[in-house]
């Protein structure tokens, strides 16, 4: 058999301005490098004081701080720019310090990071990307989940949020086109990353999704970025208010 062999999709986004929330690992981290080689000034924020903070060398890109439950570092990460062209809502976390999401205090916090930090986020830069002249209309690209369409027991409020983050991409996009801010989302399927590195230890939690799943495999980081950078460019032009699936198949498996 031939080795099977891929060709790295590219994009020009030199002298855009584009904001990766929780671009310190993972899919983020891959959307902010991807962005960055094509050219894009990319921002990043994290939960961490500074940059060096991380393990990971993040000096490609500009940082701020910013935890999404905090509305007072949302506005902050807002003063931060002067300008802005795509804002990717990647920064999300479920099982909050690994406690169970079926407490309510911890449920009301995993929707908080990940549904209400997303539309405070989106909000506070609502002028800057109007102000935008980027090809196509300024962006946003929220990142939802399969569990925005699947039930998944053990991340109630993690699947509560996505869901939600489904529907505010809906909404936002038919309020802002008028304002030339196009608002699409991804959901992934499982990715291999920090995250999601605890469960795949476990054969009883990864064999199901593995056999439902008919590329038989889990994501890379780098497999969802290429989407991301296209919904963000003025080839997407005229898509708005999307939820593009990225899963393997998953969600279309019987």
């Amino acid at each position: 058999m031939s080795e099977r062999r891929t060709a790295g999709a590219t994009f020009d986004f030199a002298g855009t301005r584009v904001l990766v929330t929780g671009g310190t690992s993972g899919i983020g981290l891959a959307i902010a490098c991807a962005f960055g080689r094509s050219g894009a000034a990319v921002t990043i924020t994290g939960t961490r004081a500074g940059a060096g903070d991380y393990d990971t060398d993040l000096s490609a890109f500009a940082y701020v701080q910013c935890r999404m439950t905090e509305p007072a570092d949302i506005a902050s990460v807002a003063a931060h720019l002067d300008a802005l062209d795509v804002l990717v809502n990647n920064a999300g976390q479920n099982l909050p310090g690994g406690r169970s999401e079926y407490e309510p205090e911890v449920f009301e916090q995993t929707v908080a990071i990940n549904l209400f930090g997303t539309f405070r986020m989106a909000s506070a830069v609502r002028s800057l990307l109007a102000a935008s002249t980027h090809g196509g209309g300024a962006a946003i690209v929220n990142l939802g989940s399969m569990s925005s369409f699947f039930g998944i027991e053990i991340v109630p409020g993690y699947g509560a949020a996505k869901a939600g983050v489904v529907q505010t991409t809906k909404t936002l996009a038919v309020a802002w086109a008028k304002e030339g801010i196009r608002v699409n989302a991804v959901a992934p399927g499982i990715v291999e990353t920090p995250m999601t590195e605890p469960m795949m230890h476990f054969d009883t939690m990864t064999a199901p999704l593995l056999a439902r799943t008919p590329l038989g495999r889990f994501a890379q980081p780098d497999e969802i970025a290429p989407a991301v950078l296209f919904l963000a460019s003025p080839q997407a032009r005229y898509i708005t208010g999307q939820t593009l699936a990225i899963d393997g198949g998953f969600s279309i498996a019987g």
